[in-house]
């Protein structure tokens, strides 16, 4: 699994000029690897690893910051694993910690109070923070597409919360809070499936009444 994700890293042209930036990546990865290890994504057989490491990946496509590809790899460890942020500190340094810190959502809120503050935590966000988000967001997005197109509206009810139009306003909100991310592809790619899945988002049904 490592081998595959640093090639696939690789073939996005991100650019190693030190050797050490690679290793680093490489490190996030075997710690990412092993923090998930036995963990799927709900309601599938899918390694759950699957999707931070896509995210890596989509985060390489928009810089070669390579701690900020650390904290796309790591981003779902302190949220959903027994990995500690002191561990992360002392492995990968304080600004990839603070990046996966900011990333982790408060699980004792209730849905609605944690993408409320997802959304606010991400408009108000600085840039490094928003490519991170878009590519934690544009992993989901694609697995949401490709599994809806198979399961219709029977896919909804693999969540906790299954109300389609609950996950539209929170997809199309986050689309609202990137919007400054869209002259990044993968933005693109992200407004493009929302709209696949959920339809056009909400403003401009209203304004097509």
């Amino acid at each position: 699994m490592i081998k595959i994700i640093e090639r696939i890293v690789r073939k996005k042209c991100i650019l190693w000029p030190q050797a050490g930036k690679a290793v680093m990546i490489k490190e996030a990865v075997e710690f990412a690897v092993e923090a998930h290890r036995g963990a799927v994504r709900k309601g599938t057989q899918v390694p759950y690893i699957v999707h931070p490491l896509e995210a890596a990946v989509i985060v390489g496509t928009m810089t070669e910051d390579e701690e900020l590809i650390c904290a796309a790899v790591l981003h779902d460890v302190l949220e959903d694993t027994d990995a500690s942020e002191e561990e992360l500190r002392r492995r990968f340094g304080d600004r990839v910690t603070d990046l996966v810190v900011q990333e982790t959502d408060d699980k004792t809120r209730s849905w609605q109070e944690r993408k409320r503050n997802k959304l606010e935590r991400a408009k108000e966000a600085e840039t490094e923070l928003k490519l991170l988000i878009l590519g934690d967001k544009l992993s989901n997005i694609r697995s949401m597409a490709r599994d809806y197109l198979l399961l219709g509206e029977d896919f909804w009810q693999r969540f906790n919360e299954k109300d389609k139009d609950a996950h539209a306003w929170y997809y199309w909100g986050m689309a609202d809070s990137l919007k400054d991310m869209e002259k990044y592809e993968p933005y693109k790619e992200y407004v493009e499936l929302c709209r696949r899945v959920f339809g056009e988002p909400p403003a401009a049904s209203e304004e097509n009444k």
